[in-house]
């Protein structure tokens, strides 16, 4: 299964759209958790999130359009028996 989603082709919007995504995640957290944790704890949690979407966005960067084969097949050596 994993090796199969290895091969799709990912534009690098993805990788832009996944950050920002975590980024109002971690935006929507940072609020949620204003009243009930000291600040220390809740900046803790914001970087995690956007850390965690920084190294989604750049794997989805690098592997943007890497399924083109980097080794050419070669064609059989073997000959048919006669």
């Amino acid at each position: 299964m994993i090796s199969a989603i290895l091969f799709i082709d990912i534009s690098p919007v993805f990788g832009v759209a996944f950050f920002l995504i975590f980024a109002v995640v971690a935006f929507i957290a940072y609020k949620m958790l204003k009243k009930t944790v000291k600040m220390a704890l809740r900046m803790t949690i914001v970087v995690a999130i956007l850390l965690i979407a920084l190294i989604g966005s750049v794997a989805l960067l690098l592997f943007a359009g890497s399924n083109k084969n980097s080794s050419p097949k070669s064609t059989p050596t073997t000959q048919k028996p006669r």
